[in-house]
């Protein structure tokens, strides 16, 4: 195991969508003492980190992902003092802080890209991408064209994503530059490390129509990350996840990023992002197989995740979100979450959350659901275009955490929160959920107590067993003479036999039985085998 990753074994990350977290003066937007008051909560998760999604200056044309001042917080969040007490605070419960790097663009109203757009002469202009025309037909990835005609300029510029989100020049040395600056800002600050924002971006080939991935891409990661003061710095990509992409990025003596984010099973329940496809939890279980052997092979650190802010309820795609939600959401909790790697949680995850079903667009903000809504409306009934944007919207998992059931959930002192609640708030909500028997958050709790504990969870071996038996995962972890099983039943009730016995460690289910015999849909067992 490499030294400097030993370490990483021991996170526990929860990403927090400040906007939608918790509102502490009433405007009906998260903000930074909104996340302050509630890191006893966090702690209480078992969490030991987390990750903050951007909080700087920004017009907010992409909530946030659109920055105009990396060296300030915005307005709607706090203040850089009130970042100052959080990150404080934070330390003090022993909670590390990460934060949000976006390098491929910037907002369209920074300071650099004011300074760009207005003379082709601006000592700026060369921190962007111009052209008399498009250099490609790439679309943005919200939709239209990835090139817009600048009238100050006579050119048009490249913005992979939103119109306001022009992409930056990583071939100017200028620019590479400014964000070794940004880093090391925040580094000064006291923050332990960086998610980095579409980072194979930074990158491209326009003569190969390459706009991710180009030939520069490692140099520019190791020229970011690669400096010695930095190497306690924890570091995470959302790259490209080939084996080779990853090889290259994290392998031994890189010195370019510990860790990078693998979506493979992402796609498992989704044909493009807006049309359900048939799926079995076999299919989340083979493609993860793939990944703790490769990043066994290799020494390489594995992100468990199934959640984030850009993609709808892990749950509701590939489980049941119905009457078996606690079963379900545990279940795979349990199946990716002690598997070897570094846990990610989304908040909400850990209370069920499930997607929402609303009867007007007007219900969404997500930029990109829009961008396709006004793309297919006309061409797909009202009513199933609406089904498609309930089921693939990125707004499903951004809604305000609901706290209790009360009209506002314990989010907002405010009528109305900035993007309405989840229509299944009254259900979902973590009064409720920690407060019935058959609680998701409590059973993480007592999960991630169980990973915390034994050391096998987190620094062990990992083996299949039943390799070829349908509708479960069946594994171990072991270190020395410790090995814990893992048993997860998948969606049909059924009976596994041929498995050690030992002592039960945790189950969601009241389960009198050994390892051995029938197992419920989604019921799952730990046990003990020393």
């Amino acid at each position: 195991m490499k030294k400097e990753f030993s370490a990483c074994y021991d996170l526990v990350v929860y990403q927090i969508y400040p906007r939608s977290f918790k509102d502490s003066n009433g405007d009906g937007i998260g903000d930074l003492p909104g996340v302050l008051s509630e890191l006893d909560y966090i702690k209480s998760l078992g969490v030991n980190a987390i990750w903050l999604c951007p909080i700087y200056k920004s017009p907010q044309c992409d909530n946030g992902y659109d920055i105009s001042d990396y060296r300030d917080i915005d307005p709607m969040y706090g203040t850089m003092a009130d970042f100052e007490r959080l990150l404080a605070a934070a330390h003090e419960k022993g909670i590390k802080v990460i934060m949000d790097l976006v390098a491929n663009h910037t907002s369209s109203e920074h300071e650099w890209f004011r300074q760009a757009r207005s003379s082709r002469e601006n000592p700026y202009h060369d921190y962007y991408y111009w052209a008399e025309k498009p250099l490609t037909n790439w679309r943005a990835e919200f939709g239209g064209s990835a090139w817009e005609y600048n009238q100050a300029t006579g050119e048009y510029y490249l913005h992979s994503f939103a119109v306001g989100q022009p992409d930056v020049n990583w071939t100017n040395p200028k620019v590479r530059e400014e964000f070794k600056a940004i880093v090391d800002f925040w580094v000064e600050k006291g923050v332990d490390g960086f998610r980095c924002d579409v980072l194979d971006h930074i990158s491209k080939d326009f003569k190969k129509g390459m706009r991710r991935n180009g030939p520069h891409l490692h140099e520019y990661i190791k020229e970011l990350f690669g400096r010695d003061h930095l190497t306690n710095i924890y570091t995470v990509g959302e790259a490209e996840t080939t084996k080779e992409s990853i090889l290259a990025t994290c392998g031994q003596d890189r010195k370019e990023l510990k860790s990078v984010f693998q979506f493979t099973h992402f796609f498992v329940g989704r044909k493009g992002k807006y049309t359900p496809a048939p799926h079995r939890l076999d299919d989340v279980k083979k493609i993860l197989v793939g990944w703790q052997r490769f990043t066994a092979k290799h020494d390489l650190l594995y992100i468990l995740l199934t959640d984030n802010h850009d993609r709808p309820w892990f749950n509701s795609r590939v489980g049941n979100d119905g009457a078996l939600r606690f079963e379900s959401a545990t279940d795979i909790a349990t199946m990716v979450f002690l598997l070897k790697g570094i846990p990610f949680v989304y908040e909400g995850q850990e209370i069920g959350c499930a997607n929402s079903h609303f009867s007007t667009i007007d219900a969404f903000n997500d930029v990109e659901c829009l961008g396709y809504y006004k793309e297919q409306k006309g061409l797909i009934d009202e009513q199933k275009l609406l089904e498609q944007i309930n089921f693939g919207s990125r707004d499903n998992s951004r809604r305000p955490f609901a706290w209790d059931g009360s009209e506002n959930h314990g989010f907002t002192s405010a009528p109305a929160p900035w993007l309405p609640y989840a229509t299944r708030s009254d259900e979902i909500n973590l009064e409720k959920d920690t407060a019935g028997e058959k609680s998701v958050c409590n059973y993480y709790r007592a999960l991630f107590a169980l990973r915390a504990d034994r050391e096998v969870l987190r620094r062990g071996e990992w083996q299949q067993l039943k390799r070829f038996k349908r509708n479960c995962f069946v594994y171990l972890r072991t270190l020395g003479e410790e090995k814990i099983l893992v048993v997860c039943n998948f969606e049909k009730a059924q009976k596994i036999t041929g498995l050690p016995e030992g002592k039960l460690l945790l189950s969601n289910a009241k389960r009198r039985l050994g390892a051995n015999g029938e197992y419920a849909p989604y019921e799952c067992a730990v046990y003990d085998l020393k």
